[in-house]
């Protein structure tokens, strides 16, 4: 899947993969069960902003577009969104995985 079309459950789990998570929940990820855990990168500031802090560099968005955008510190990465913390944790994902991600078919 490309990393510019990640969303929901699916940009959660590959924010959880650069993160590192465990094996048991990234062997174990579902909608269903994403659903009724906690871990939403892409939709908690709480969860969503430390990343941001160490990861993201600059923050953006058109005048005339409800897109927003996201640099990486890598000063080569950057990415969009319909808010800064989508368009932040798809730029996290990208500099990390590259364009493309194999998501588990579950979670699609």
């Amino acid at each position: 899947m490309k990393t510019s079309e990640l969303q929901g459950a699916a940009l959660d789990w590959a924010v959880a993969k650069c993160e590192g998570r465990d094996k048991t929940y990234m062997d174990h990820f579902t909608s269903a069960w994403h659903l009724n855990k906690s871990l939403r990168y892409s939709s908690n500031w709480a969860q969503g902003g430390p990343i941001i802090e160490r990861e993201i560099y600059s923050f953006s968005s058109d005048d005339n577009s409800t897109t927003k955008y996201a640099w990486h510190k890598d000063n080569k990465t950057r990415a969009y969104g319909d808010t800064f913390l989508i368009a932040a944790m798809r730029c996290f994902v990208s500099s990390k995985l590259g364009d493309e991600v194999e998501i588990p078919e579950e979670g699609k």
